[in-house]
């Protein structure tokens, strides 16, 4: 048995797919899977369980990539193909079952929207497959900060509009990491993607280098999420990485402005999110509210509620444990 899983370009929109991943994989514990998804995303599947192959698409000219995902993918029989996409592509392939995701609620969470592909009655919870090689990388960073508290924080995002101020961050991490913060002594990891490293830079600058840990940069998806995997706290724009860490179950705070918390928010049962004293209604009317933005649309969000947020976070992950 086979099952060709279609997922997207963009790392945030593909972990909040990995739910549905999660239950077939559950489910058909005799099939196969491959996997089409985006060059960026390709990381995030490396230790899924069967996995047959995945089919990087590359976008070129003419539509190259769904040319080259339809050509991988017509020679075989699939018993399922899974089309988060809602590409054309998935109507010319040969399977018994095909399961194409078409919006229900614009208003809605998208993990709770998706779920109506499989047709289940509760959305699963995004999922990230780990192996031993993920979590000694993650021993091996962090043998010899101890027993401290472990503060993660996301200060990068693939659009500047939605890009918390650095100022802010760092600030954020002063207090929350203080004698008196409820992170008290805390190390810090910074975390982010290649060509962020301007992003982050003031905001390594300003931690102590025996409390620094810096993951900015070209760092495996994975290795990256089994250090998440033992935060105290993650802060973070609203982001991929914001999603890899409520997908391992991180307690995990996203910070929000002119992007849909409603549709975007971290997912899980130690998420929160914080947001501007301005809706995203009022923001997307704002001269900054395009492509290549001026200035951050994030400064109507206080260091102040942030710090609130992630106090209650922490207290309900303190209760939960």
């Amino acid at each position: 048995m086979r099952i060709l899983f279609i997922t997207s370009s963009r790392v945030g929109d593909a972990i909040l797919t990995t739910g549905l991943l999660k239950y077939l994989v559950d489910r058909y514990s005799d099939a196969k899977f491959t996997i089409a998804c985006g060059p960026v995303a390709q990381g995030l599947f490396d230790h899924v369980p069967r996995l047959e192959k995945v089919i990087v698409l590359r976008k070129g000219f003419a539509m190259a990539h769904w040319r080259h995902l339809l050509k991988s993918t017509m020679i075989r029989s699939w018993h399922t193909v899974v089309d988060m996409r809602s590409s054309a592509t998935s109507w010319f392939l040969p399977t018994l079952y095909r399961r194409i995701y078409t919006r229900k609620d614009k208003n809605a969470h998208r993990v709770d929207d998706m779920r109506h592909t499989l047709s289940l009655d509760t959305a699963p919870n995004p999922h990230i497959w780990l192996d031993s090689t993920n979590r000694t990388f993650a021993d091996s960073l962090l043998i010899d900060k101890g027993q401290r508290p472990l503060l993660v924080v996301g200060p990068t995002a693939n659009w500047a509009a939605k890009i918390w101020p650095a100022a802010y961050f760092s600030e954020l991490i002063s207090r929350l990491t203080a004698e008196d913060g409820c992170l008290a002594g805390g190390s810090v990891v910074v975390v982010g993607g290649p060509g962020e490293e301007t992003i982050a830079a003031p905001i390594l600058n300003m931690i102590p280098a025996e409390r620094r840990i810096d993951l900015v940069g070209p760092i495996p998806f994975l290795d990256v999420a089994a250090v998440l995997e033992r935060a105290s706290l993650y802060v973070g724009n609203d982001s991929g990485l914001m999603h890899l860490s409520a997908a391992v179950g991180a307690p995990t705070l996203g910070l929000f402005g002119p992007t849909r918390e409603y549709n975007y928010r971290p997912w899980g049962a130690l998420c929160g999110f914080v947001r501007t004293d301005e809706t995203h209604a009022e923001l997307s009317t704002h001269p900054d509210f395009r492509p290549d933005p001026t200035n951050s649309l994030m400064l109507g969000l206080s260091v102040e509620k942030v710090i609130s947020a992630s106090t209650e976070l922490l207290e309900l992950s303190k209760r939960l444990d």
